[in-house]
């Protein structure tokens, strides 16, 4: 190898004092490339200002071109197209069977070589104008709606190429072809998939030592976009490539392992990003216990279901685990706004659909009383998401000023925008005046961070970069170039005021900051304060229905301890117009009946009420149990399961009740999901029974169920809750004596007070009839519960196993 690039003149031999180790590299196709260990050079080289693209930045602009043909020119050896100038080749010296050589050429390995090269090609490609295309260092790509355009595209491309003095082999030019493989991605109508090799590659990896746990890391990492909460599912195999933790490949890693590889296999196209005024960007986000995880989907007319345009998923860092939930659901939202704007353009409309409707502090700027993080992350996140648009809120801005100096307001309002537009401006505004004037200076005081620092220094840099970064413009551009111009015509000294500072401490910045908002609220009042009331309802109707419609007091303590800043004034007008709350207070008004009443006219085992309780703890793989009672009699079975779904409320009614009481012509229950879905309306419906919903929130219309519930929930842990011979040992401490002793006895006084009970109730439905002693009644359906009542003595005595 080293023979052939010497004969072409791309290395030569040399004496330098300079020396490097070869490092040879396979490429895909098997042919060896040969670089260098330039690590230490590197090292003492100095930066380039100009960079190569990133790659994330030009898959998501390729993305938005949603084309329908593709065709690729890859340059060969386009490093060695680069002569090197004759005094710095003496520093690249490599030593080979003790030989010394250099390189004439650029080297690969070096770390300026890809940014040399790039530049090279982008400048040829330029001066030639060559047609749309993207370049990363020699990959270029151009696309297009037919074969035909593609060809001629490719064919002016090559042309400029090879009177650049660079080699093009035909076997490195890819298409015209409606699917290819860019920057490592497959690319098929502007959607990016993962190609087919990539994802045989990696289902079909072993579980790994140490350092194959970080090559198989690298190698999906790459593909996290694809993949909705992938942060939490790797985190166990992080977990064992820190140095500070011994290599233990554990059930977590393994089982993390193969979800991931299940990830990878499924894994969906994302795009293409389209443009428009009927495009919708929908963000969705979650908070979660170790982690936030957001997406980012496109909907157009026509379209049932969105396209997503990608996952994206990360840990808490340091001291973001304490936030509160809020604050976790806004950071969240924050996170996502910014990783969205980098796919589709801070132009584009972001709608937030967050699973808190929390944000409507950020459209206030207003940072809540109750929280953890600093008041400078607070001020972060209300920057950012106060450009997007919040699902169902229309805002307008309003901009005031106040001159200290003439006791004097002015106010300019308009359609749409933000706080920080408002603070725009307000800017403008006082420019207006200043110039209006003719003053000689301008002095501003703000309470905005954000307007501050872009006068301090920001505004200048975004000038020198054409009002754009990362290749993309700045946020509300036009209104800083307006400030940018009329600002180098007029000096302007700015002042940042802290706004969140107590009364006691403000001075007279302080007190002219106070008038500016008050400013805020001249005639316009029916529009910013209807806003702010309308938003603070909002919030309020949420708490007061996550809360579980409790009074105004205990919403509004649930809302302080979320983190939600309410007041009580919004949570009482939310109870009073609440329809839940008023069918709730309705039910309250009529007496439950226990005996006789609406249950009158059910015979025996035709009634029931059903619920679901949480055990304190699992046993046995059990965590739930079924509590079904029997509505004229109050007789109560139980049933436990590991989950409460609606097949385990069919098994539990199929087993404790069908089988032992018949089939229930009424059962009742909540409305949850265990309850009410399709599987449990067939199979009322099937058996001829009829299923009714009691009222949400309210206990009483369950009245029955929820009286044992609250037995049993609150019996301590040594009760046994029994069924039949069914004894739900979950309850009991099997190591304590005495627990135990006083189990039986609380067994045997509730079928004492039971007997009584279906005694009296029988009685009353028999009235015309002879009496008849309770236990042959009741021997016909439970003999052998009496049985075994009748063999406990007068004392207790331990239950049998």
């Amino acid at each position: 190898m080293i023979q052939e690039l010497e004969s072409h003149g791309v290395v030569s031999k040399t004496h330098s004092p300079f020396n490097s180790l070869i490092w040879p590299v396979r490429k895909s196709e098997g042919e060896w490339r040969l670089t260098v260990d330039y690590r230490a050079l590197n090292e003492v080289t100095p930066p380039l200002s100009a960079t190569v693209p990133d790659m994330l930045e030009l898959q998501y602009e390729l993305e938005s071109k949603a084309a329908k043909w593709y065709a690729m020119i890859d340059i060969a050896n386009a490093f060695f197209s680069i002569p090197l100038a004759a005094e710095c080749r003496p520093q690249f010296a490599f030593t080979w069977r003790g030989v010394q050589y250099t390189w004439n050429r650029l080297p690969q390995g070096w770390k300026h070589s890809p940014t040399i090269c790039h530049g090279l090609i982008q400048t040829a490609l330029e001066k030639g104008e060559a047609s749309e295309h993207l370049q990363y260092i020699d990959d270029i790509i151009v696309w297009g709606n037919t074969a035909a355009e593609m060809f001629e595209k490719g064919k002016e491309i090559i042309q400029i190429l090879l009177e650049a003095s660079f080699a093009i082999k035909k076997s490195k030019v890819k298409g015209p072809a409606r699917e290819i493989q860019f920057l490592g991605v497959k690319w098929q109508g502007g959607r990016q998939q993962i190609t087919t090799d990539v994802i045989n590659k990696i289902t079909a990896m072993s579980p790994p030592t140490n350092k194959k746990t970080q090559a198989f890391l690298g190698a999906i990492g790459f593909w996290r976009m694809h993949i909705p909460e992938y942060s939490q599912i790797v985190s166990p195999l992080y977990l064992v490539t820190r140095k500070k933790n011994n290599f233990h490949w554990g059930p977590a890693q393994q089982q993390a392992f193969a979800q991931i590889k299940q990830e990878i296999a499924h894994a969906v196209a994302l795009g293409p990003v389209r443009t428009g005024p009927d495009v919708k960007n929908m963000l969705y986000s979650a908070a979660r216990s170790h982690g936030l995880s957001w997406s980012l989907w496109q909907k157009v007319p026509g379209e049932t279901r969105g396209r997503p345009l990608g996952f994206w998923s990360q840990s808490y860092r340091g001291s973001e685990a304490n936030y509160t939930p809020t604050e976790k659901e806004i950071l969240a939202a924050y996170e996502e706004v910014q990783a969205a704007s980098e796919v589709t353009g801070t132009k584009a409309q972001l709608l937030l659909a967050p699973r808190l409707p929390v944000l409507g502090w950020m459209f206030k700027g207003k940072v809540p009383s109750t929280h953890h993080a600093t008041d400078a992350a607070w001020n972060k996140w209300i920057a950012l998401i106060t450009q997007c648009a919040h699902m169902g809120m229309n805002r307008k801005w309003k901009a005031a000023v106040w001159s200290p100096t003439r006791q004097v307001a002015e106010v300019t309002e308009g359609e749409g925008g933000s706080s920080q537009l408002a603070e725009l401006k307000a800017v403008q505004l006082a420019l207006d005046i200043a110039e209006r004037e003719v003053w000689p200076r301008l002095y501003l005081y703000t309470n905005s961070q954000m307007v501050a620092s872009a006068l301090w220094g920001w505004l200048k840099r975004w000038k020198e970069a054409n009002w754009q970064r990362g290749g993309k413009p700045i946020w509300a551009a036009e209104e800083w170039k307006d400030i940018a111009t009329r600002g180098g015509r007029l000096p302007v000294k700015v002042r940042h005021i802290d706004a969140h500072i107590p009364k006691s401490r403000a001075n007279e910045e302080h007190r002219n900051d106070e008038q500016v908002d008050q400013a805020t609220k001249i005639e316009v009042s029916k529009i910013d304060l209807d806003w702010e009331y309308k938003g603070e309802l909002f919030l309020a109707r949420w708490a007061h229905d996550v809360s579980g419609h409790q009074g105004r007091d205990a919403t509004y303590k649930w809302a302080q301890d979320q983190g939600v800043d309410l007041t009580l004034d919004s949570i009482s007008q939310v109870t009073h117009d609440c329809e839940t709350c008023a069918a709730i207070k309705q039910a309250k008004q009529v007496k439950p009946l226990w005996y006789g009443g609406q249950w009158s006219k059910y015979k025996y085992g035709e009634a029931w009420q059903i619920d679901y309780i949480t055990l304190p703890q699992t046993r046995h793989g059990k965590r739930y149990v079924l509590t079904m009672v029997e509505a004229t009699t109050g007789w109560l079975e139980t049933y436990p399961v590991p989950n409460a779904t609606a097949r385990n409320t069919i098994l539990g009614l199929e087993k404790q009740v069908l089988w032992r009481h018949g089939t229930p012509e009424r059962i009742e229950s909540d409305n949850g999901t265990h309850f009410k879905n399709s599987l449990i309306n067939t199979w009322a419906r099937e058996h001829g029974t009829e299923w009714v919903y009691h009222i949400p929130y309210h206990a009483p219309a369950a009245d029955k169920v929820e009286r044992h519930n609250a037995l049993t929930i609150s019996t301590p842990e040594d009760h046994i809750c029994y069924s039949r011979r069914t004894y739900l040992d979950c309850f009991q401490h099997p190591d304590q004596q005495g627990a135990r002793e006083n189990t039986a006895c609380a067994w045997k006084q509730q079928v004492a007070e039971w007997l009584d009970h279906v005694q009296r109730r029988t009685r009353e439905l028999q009235k015309d009839v002879e009496d008849v002693p309770i236990e042959e009644v009741l021997r016909q359906f439970y003999p052998e519960e009496l049985d075994a009542h009748e063999g406990h003595s007068d004392t207790c005595a331990e239950i049998p196993t």
